[in-house]
């Protein structure tokens, strides 16, 4: 996983999206390492929960928005990797 965006770590609403972010790889992660409809319900859960943290920050970050755009490929990344262990699932 990418480093955190350390520069914006004090600004709320962009240290939320991280913190979102973040949880929502690590849950991905877990889908990986234990496939079920639980991990991936959870995954998927915590994904959605960083769309919105970060439509936040982009909101509060209109004029620099470099910092969500690197958040958001980290995301769909992490949801292209998620729809493989679905993909294993079915």
């Amino acid at each position: 996983m990418p480093k955190p965006f350390s520069s914006l770590q004090a600004q709320s609403p962009i240290a939320d999206a991280q913190q979102s972010v973040g949880k929502a790889h690590r849950a991905v992660r877990q889908a990986q390492s234990h496939p079920s409809e639980d991990t991936v319900s959870n995954a998927y859960n915590a994904m959605n929960k960083a769309e919105k943290a970060l439509q936040q920050a982009e909101e509060y970050l209109s004029q620099q928005p470099e910092p969500v755009e690197r958040a958001r490929e980290e995301l769909s990344q992490d949801r292209y990797d998620l729809s493989q262990v679905e993909d294993q699932l079915k």
